[in-house]
């Protein structure tokens, strides 16, 4: 209902600011842009679909390979004690723990459309175990915010975008992306830990999160003691070195465990097309209102206005282009994925802007919609504070994706 409302409210304002400036300023061409702008957008939403089409089929049958060949369940296995800690109402060896790992797992290769319908399984695995129907269990909280917080260790969607847009390096992004999204998943774990009164500093899970956290620490260390020519260089290394041995990762799993590494892999392969095909709708919907508000002169008005309020306490503005996409970022996946889009579009995908505004999408998810749509797969009415705990972990990826973005690209 709220992006409805959101798609709506793009065109009333979009028509509203064309008349003025039609009646007002004489602007007799605007009309003609924002109906032109309307062609442009579907022809680009459809074609970045079709591009997706590809890079889709081959994660999700990456994905399969390792599903086939028992290398997720090992990692579940592997994690099994830092998710009992953070999911102590969850019985050992109950089978939402290995849907919930392969939701988390998908969402790290940053395979959202992939992700849902593992997430959905979980939650209705969880279902089975809340005592109370209609209201969000203590699990479910955690395990939503955890999604919300979008740990995306692998942002292929977000690379592909980037390609599509004409990037030189659609994986310069990955570093940025990998230590925000860190941020915003480790704050949120803490907050609702902290509101469940779960102890995660135990032995176990203090030991993961250090590790962790010095892991990320090393990484910030490195790139800011780095002369700033290279960081790019070495950032897009690291990126292509790690996505490839992943790949090789899952492929040698399939080996060891004697499975059809081809047949498992043009399994899950045939799932890319099909949910390629199911996002062009939200994508040209999103693309089409975006466009009609950006060409109608709205977000300009936005925009500038948030960067002149910044400019009066002597912040540099430069990643006020980016806002946008961190605004709707909370409400829609495809709103925050269209608003990245035209920020590459109308400043170049290289640009400040443009980066920032990749680096911001990654950082944390759709903490409306994944909360709508998961809790509305169960039944749950009463959500309790997951939505407070969900959007404290969206606004610190938020600030972690700026702060990173100045770090990498300024």
């Amino acid at each position: 209902m709220v992006l409805n409302y959101i798609w709506i409210g793009f065109f009333i304002i979009a028509f509203i600011v064309a008349v003025v400036r039609l009646v007002f300023w004489g602007d007799t061409d605007i009309f003609t842009e924002i109906v032109n702008s309307t062609f442009s957008s579907s022809k680009t939403a459809f074609e970045i679909s079709l591009g997706l089409t590809g890079i889709l089929s081959l994660w999700l049958g990456i994905m399969k390979i390792g599903e086939n060949s028992g290398l997720i369940s090992n990692l579940s296995r592997w994690l099994s004690p830092v998710l009992c800690k953070l999911f102590p109402e969850i019985p050992k060896g109950h089978p939402a723990m290995g849907s919930m790992f392969m939701n988390i797992s998908a969402n790290m290769l940053g395979l959202d459309n992939a992700a849902t319908p593992l997430g959905l399984k979980a939650m209705k695995e969880l279902q089975e175990l809340n005592p109370k129907k209609d209201t969000a269990s203590n699990s479910m909280i955690m395990f939503l915010v955890m999604n919300t917080s979008g740990l995306m260790l692998i942002p292929i969607t977000i690379m592909v975008y980037r390609a599509q847009m004409g990037a030189a390096q659609p994986t310069d992004i990955f570093i940025p992306i990998l230590l925000s999204t860190f941020v915003s998943t480790f704050v949120g774990i803490t907050v609702v830990s902290i509101s469940q009164k779960i102890n995660i500093f135990t032995k176990g899970t203090l030991v993961f999160l250090t590790g962790l956290s010095i892991f990320f620490a090393g990484i910030i260390y490195l790139f800011v003691t780095m002369p700033q020519e290279k960081v790019n260089i070495y950032s897009t290394l690291v990126a292509n070195v790690l996505l490839f041995s992943v790949i090789i990762c899952f492929i040698v799993s399939g080996l060891r465990k004697k499975i059809n590494v081809f047949d498992s892999f043009v399994e899950g392969a045939k799932d890319g097309f099909t949910t390629a095909v199911r996002i062009i709708p939200y994508l040209v919907a999103f693309l089409v209102g975006i466009a009609v508000f950006r060409t109608s002169g709205a977000m300009n008005i936005i925009v500038d206005g948030i960067g002149a309020f910044f400019g009066f306490f002597g912040i540099d503005t430069s990643f006020v282009g980016a806002l946008p996409t961190a605004l709707m970022k909370s409400l829609s996946g495809s709103g925050a994925n269209g608003l990245m889009i035209d920020a590459m579009k109308e400043y170049g995908a290289d640009s400040f802007v443009g980066r920032t505004a990749s680096v911001v999408r990654g950082a944390s998810d759709t903490t409306f919609y994944i909360l709508a749509v998961y809790f509305g797969s169960v039944g749950i009415s009463k959500t309790r504070n997951a939505v407070s705990c969900g959007l404290i972990a969206d606004f610190s990826g938020i600030i972690a994706a700026i702060l990173f973005s100045y770090l990498f690209f300024f």
